[in-house]
């Protein structure tokens, strides 16, 4: 009997339905339609086959759990296994806190380096480089949206479009005020210094048609795009920038080839962000997440890293701690990640 996320009835329906749509001479003329229906499917398959091969296993071993076992190696094995199926439980047990609104979408995540100049530029960089790593870990799909380079150094910012199973309900906590503290490696006089880098998470919402967007409202700027060099930079004025100004939310997009879809996908992302906050009950929330965002520095802080004099990486959140800085740089983040899923 399932029910809530495990409602296997009603998704093998939807995946059915959706292989049935796949057969069709017409399927692949519209492309950005198709790739939502592929991308649903192989969200359904990964959603539903965890859960009928934990049925299955727990079947197998069921009539061996119930008999009195004698034998020392077949009791190790049901050990074994009983180790294996209760993990693979736990894993579905916490499925079943991504139940927001927006935890199974897409989603784009933001890096804005903050107070410190060179310094957290760099730091910035490194929270790019431990996303990266953790997505890439897990299977996500990352697209590089926009990207500006800091001057010597690091990046002064970035946007990624995020493509996978739950990519919003599994990033969404990581969003708020991350604080460097490290021996400067740009410092000649090896002084310990403090760098602040913002995250932002928004989900990629497919049902934001009612959010109308005035031209009155807009600022659209045109520049050339900047990156690592080669192929993977526009030899065109084809990155767009815009500014709602009622809001002073500012979004840029680079990756697409042509001055248009960049355009068109910086209006899509501003919208998202618009029906956000269009859902928020009071005038003084929306003021008050603005006024956090603008301000990246002291004050206010998600998580801290600290590598000098001693090291500890502190979730303000969950309260998850732990020392072992390295790792968690290295994109080891599951458990800490997990920690903010429980709470």
């Amino acid at each position: 009997n399932y029910g809530g996320i495990f409602d296997l009835d009603t998704k093998k329906k939807e995946l059915t339905a959706l292989n049935k749509e796949l057969t069709k001479g017409n399927f692949w003329l519209n492309k950005e339609v198709a790739d939502k229906v592929v991308n649903k499917i192989s969200t359904l398959k990964k959603e539903i086959e965890p859960i009928e091969e934990l049925n299955t296993q727990i079947k197998n071993n069921q009539a061996l759990f119930i008999e009195e076992v004698e034998d020392e190696e077949l009791l190790n094995l049901l050990e074994t296994e009983y180790q294996e199926i209760s993990h693979k439980l736990e894993e579905l047990k916490l499925l079943t806190y991504l139940n927001g609104k927006y935890d199974n979408l897409n989603c784009t995540l933001e890096i804005h380096a903050g107070a410190g100049g060179t310094e957290s530029m760099d730091w910035a960089n490194m929270l790019y480089r431990m996303y990266s790593r953790y997505l890439t870990n897990k299977g996500y799909n990352i697209e590089v949206l926009s990207k500006t380079d800091g001057e010597e150094v690091g990046i002064k910012s970035i946007m990624l479009l995020i493509k996978g199973p739950n990519a919003y309900g599994f990033l969404k906590g990581e969003k708020g005020v991350h604080r460097l503290v490290r021996i400067s490696p740009f410092d000649a006089g090896k002084r310990r210094h403090t760098s602040f880098a913002a995250v932002e998470v928004i989900p990629e919402i497919n049902n934001n048609t009612n959010i109308t967007i005035q031209e009155k409202d807009i600022k659209i700027d045109v520049y050339r795009s900047s990156g690592a060099g080669g192929q993977s930079v526009n030899t065109t004025d084809s990155a767009v920038r815009i500014t709602h100004l009622p809001t002073k939310i500012v979004v840029t997009c680079q990756n697409e080839r042509s001055q248009i879809r960049n355009k068109e996908k910086a209006l899509e992302i501003l919208k998202n962000k618009l029906y956000l906050l269009k859902e928020e009950e009071e005038a003084s929330n929306l003021k008050k997440m603005t006024e956090d965002q603008k301000q990246i520095s002291f004050g206010s802080g998600k998580r801290s890293y600290v590598m000098c004099p001693y090291t500890l990486v502190k979730d303000n959140d969950s309260g998850y701690e732990t020392p072992d800085v390295t790792a968690i740089l290295d994109g080891k983040l599951d458990d800490l990640i997990l920690a903010g899923i429980r709470r």
